[in-house]
């Protein structure tokens, strides 16, 4: 299996698929680099070449005890693309992979970068604070923490239902994908998933959306329950004003399965445009 190591030495497992100009897919929490496995072979055969790479502490890359902090992961992802010497790059940040390529092209620049993506991003902020009368609560960060301390499997099972919008009268999500998506969160370590929660709950990205002046993309669904589109998508809509805003009329978080057609074209158009 094919790895780069991050700058701290942790293997960093990606896949590489099809050629042309690059496509970097970041994947959410608290799944891996499967998530997209209904984007990257379609991107990959229409001309693309698709890298798409466990986060540290997730999936098949490393779990180091520390590193779960924006900066760090903002260096892995220049570790991928500096490792794969990758030009004229889109990046595609999902959920908590947003908050990567906000504070990627913060840091490290537009050098390797052509486009960028936030696709039902945490960014700019979600924490509920004065500066931030909107965001979500504290509260709501802490009964996460509270349930993945007190038994993971379940809160995540729990979790993933809403994340993919299922209800009882939603049968566009199977057992099967809810299962999937439950055999990717506990692959990831439990250090890792609690400390990401943190991260992503707490981060402030206001200052890095100045960074984004490349041609930007932000898809959102309206009922999305998991990072509501009021606080992310059209805030950082506003932050980045020369972006192009796609409202996913009913769509929950998990877009990349239940939205999957509209999004890779969507996703296609982006690219070629």
């Amino acid at each position: 299996m094919p790895y780069l190591n991050a700058a701290d030495g942790t293997p960093l497992f990606y896949n590489d698929w099809g050629a042309g100009k690059p496509v970097v897919l970041i994947h959410g929490w608290p799944l891996n680099q499967d998530m997209w496995e209904y984007q990257a072979p379609v991107l990959a055969a229409n001309g693309y070449r698709v890298i798409a790479y466990d986060r540290r502490g997730f999936g098949r890359s490393g779990q180091p005890w520390s590193g779960y902090d924006y900066d760090t992961l903002a260096s892995d992802l220049a570790a991928i693309l500096d490792g794969l010497d990758l030009q004229g790059a889109t990046l595609i940040g999902y959920s908590m992979g947003g908050g990567e390529v906000a504070r990627y092209l913060s840091r490290y620049g537009t050098a390797r970068v052509a486009k960028a993506v936030l696709m039902s991003a945490v960014t700019p902020m979600l924490l509920q604070n004065a500066g931030n009368p909107d965001g979500v609560p504290q509260a709501v960060f802490d009964q996460m923490l509270e349930g993945l301390a007190a038994d993971r499997p379940n809160f995540l099972a729990g979790f993933g239902k809403q994340f993919m919008g299922a209800g009882l009268l939603n049968f566009t999500v199977t057992t099967e994908i809810l299962q999937w998506c439950l055999w990717q969160a506990m692959a990831g370590s439990p250090k890792a998933t609690m400390d990401c929660v943190r991260a992503f709950s707490a981060t402030d990205f206001r200052e890095d959306m100045r960074a984004f002046t490349v041609p930007t993309l932000i898809i959102h669904g309206t009922d999305d329950a998991t990072v509501p589109i009021g606080v992310s998508g059209r805030a950082s809509a506003r932050l980045v004003p020369a972006a192009k805003l796609l409202d996913y009329e009913g769509a929950p978080h998990g877009l990349f399965f239940t939205h999957k057609d509209r999004l890779n074209a969507d996703l296609l158009e982006f690219l070629r445009g």
